[in-house]
């Protein structure tokens, strides 16, 4: 069944009191810092922008690995998820249900301040994983695991599609032979063809119902007007999210979830052996090329590596990856790139207690972002003392920040930046 996660938000849980006996509340220990670099043409993709009105953010967002049988999904997930549960066999749906694991978003800025606040401990953003099971052609008519398969997508707010892009004798395929665009093409065709159905018995019940008022007219009617130009844009196979909609229009269709309407990034998994030449990979240069046309990310990375690190010392990880030719693990990429996918944005805490990187999206204000803590620093939202994070390392403090006349008051109507330090001011 569909989860609330379909529609991008759900609310923050509340982390402080509810309520403050004083009338002019200070956060001490609340501050928010970002780095000024945007995260802009990431892999092609631009900067997905949400509505103002989605001032809550979940806690928790989730990105599904989804892929074909035997292409590396279980293997990616152990590597991405290290006490990940997940079977790695060499059969075809060894991952019925799906397998969840929470993992930290890699920010070398939240050490920095917790190193100057001198923070009792560290807590970084995070993103949830979640392995499901392998689709095969057919799934959108139930063959193999596919509805369970495609209920499982619903919930997930992006998608990464494992490619196999290497030969391996010892390795079934499912289909018989490596064919990254014949994969991406099956496991599409299924997501559209899923989408369609959908579509066309919610355009049916649109025909047969009546609106009680002229608001809930006016939506059903941006409804069908984009489910009609969607449809045709699917016919034409190409994905939901390629139509453009007005905000009205997302949020009047948002309900059905539509699978292809979910951002994509596409894992090109390679051997190990190839991994330090990978741009030379004729799959990986098939992917790539078809990532383009599809609008989608591409990542390259290599399954059985990161499983390997996985299981060496962490001082020894270093040695083994130039070893292979390469100078940095995948895995920081691609949860990077899934961070970014969804258009989320960074701000931190920090103080003597602790030190936390918060998750927004893009174009959120001051308000809203105070929200994310606690729904009464939305409420009772008064001014947000900010300062960008590399003025913050520079002074080395707040109070030096302070002091050197760095630290700006910012009131509701301010857009909160990619590397601000903020400390709320509010009343309850």
């Amino acid at each position: 069944m569909a989860r609330v996660a379909c529609s991008n938000l759900v609310p923050a849980l509340s982390l402080l009191p509810k309520k403050s006996t004083s009338s002019f509340p200070v956060c001490r220990n609340h501050s928010f810092f970002t780095n000024n670099s945007q995260f802009t043409g990431f892999f092609g993709i631009a900067n997905r922008r949400f509505s103002a009105s989605s001032s809550k953010i979940s806690m928790s967002l989730k990105a599904g690995i989804v892929g074909l049988p035997n292409v590396g999904k279980s293997t990616l997930f152990n590597a991405v998820v290290e006490n990940g549960k997940a079977q790695a066999a060499n059969f075809p749906f060894c991952t019925i249900e799906p397998n969840v694991g929470i993992v930290a978003v890699p920010d070398s800025r939240l050490n920095v301040l917790s190193e100057l606040s001198k923070s009792q401990r560290a807590v970084p953003a995070s993103i949830e994983f979640v392995d499901i099971a392998g689709l095969v052609k057919g799934a959108s008519q139930g063959e193999g695991l596919g509805n369970k398969f495609l209920s499982h997508i619903r919930e997930v707010d992006s998608i990464l599609q494992v490619v196999r892009c290497f030969d391996d004798n010892d390795i079934v395929h499912v289909n018989g032979n490596v064919d990254p665009k014949s994969d991406i093409d099956v496991i599409n065709l299924e997501l559209v063809f899923s989408d369609l159905d959908q579509i066309e018995k919610r355009l049916e019940k649109l025909k047969k119902g009546k609106a009680r008022d002229s608001q809930s007219k006016l939506k059903e009617e941006a409804e069908k007007s984009a489910l009609e130009r969607i449809r045709e844009a699917l016919m034409d196979g190409k994905p939901a999210r390629s139509v453009a909609l007005t905000d009205f229009e997302k949020d009047a269709v948002k309900h059905l979830c539509l699978l292809t309407m979910k951002p994509v990034i596409y894992v090109a998994n390679v051997a190990e052996s190839e991994l330090a030449d990978a741009g030379n990979n004729p799959y990986v240069k098939e992917v790539m090329n078809l990532a383009s046309e599809l609008q989608s990310g591409l990542v390259t990375i290599s399954a059985q590596v990161e499983s390997e690190l996985t299981e060496l010392p962490f001082e020894e990880r270093n040695e083994f990856l130039k070893s292979l030719g390469v100078s940095e693990s995948g895995l920081g990429n691609l949860i990077t790139a899934t961070y970014i996918l969804l258009g989320l944005r960074t701000y931190f805490t920090s103080g003597e207690k602790e030190s936390k990187a918060w998750t927004i999206h893009a174009g959120m204000t001051a308000p809203q972002a105070a929200g994310v803590i606690h729904s009464d620093f939305e409420k009772g939202f008064i001014r947000a003392e900010t300062v960008s994070y590399d003025d913050f390392v520079a002074a080395g403090s707040l109070a030096a920040a302070r002091e050197k006349g760095l630290l700006r008051s910012e009131g509701k109507d301010y857009i909160v930046q990619e590397g601000d330090v903020m400390l709320f001011r509010f009343n309850v």
